[in-house]
């Protein structure tokens, strides 16, 4: 091990992130399991918190693994290609029900790049408050129409189009049609 090594705290997040995507758990229900704020867990995960060794420890507990494993850190993939089976794929749904997220980028990237199927019913609305200053959304439209609002901003992005704009404000993106929309979804934090 060299000074390096020794100057630097075990890096938990990318190991947390994924066991807990290999366990297909929520951070709703890995907060649960181990007496963790969600909000630390996002933090531990995103490599803004080192967390102490009495949460690592019920951390490793919660998700039946040594304290070791959590403290090596992320293994790579040893096949080369990891593969998330349809039903594995973790959503998200709005509170009105009709709009789903499936959340299709690495939850070890969430927080600075993330990306999503969307799909919107009839009539349903995704509202969000301001992300951090300088983040941006990407819609492309795959099917149907739908409407982005960005602050006093509003836009209709029809199939094969794309809206990009900025999210560190209150936004929203809604299906005004009769028909369902499906539309690919990528957010960038600064």
């Amino acid at each position: 091990m060299s000074d390096t090594d020794l100057a630097q705290p075990p890096q938990v997040g990318e190991a947390l992130a994924q066991l807990r995507a290999q366990r297909q758990l929520t951070l709703d229900e890995l907060s649960r399991r181990a007496g963790v704020s969600k909000s630390m867990l996002s933090q531990i995960e995103r490599g803004q918190a080192n967390p102490t060794v009495a949460v690592v420890w019920r951390l490793a507990q919660a998700l039946g693994v040594e304290l070791s494993t959590l403290l090596e850190g992320a293994k790579p993939n040893e096949r080369g290609i990891e593969h998330v089976a349809a039903h594995a794929t973790p959503g998200l749904n709005s509170p009105d029900g009709l709009a789903q997220l499936r959340i299709l980028g690495p939850i070890e990237l969430a927080g600075q790049f993330e990306w999503y199927e969307l799909t919107v019913q009839p009539g349903g609305v995704l509202a969000s408050q301001a992300h951090e200053p300088g983040s941006r959304e990407h819609l492309s439209v795959m099917s149907g129409e739908l409407r982005v609002t960005a602050g006093e901003h509003r836009q209709t992005v029809a199939v094969g189009e794309t809206a990009r704009y900025a999210v560190d404000q209150t936004h929203a993106i809604a299906n005004a049609s009769r028909e369902p929309a499906v539309a690919l979804l990528v957010v960038m934090h600064p």
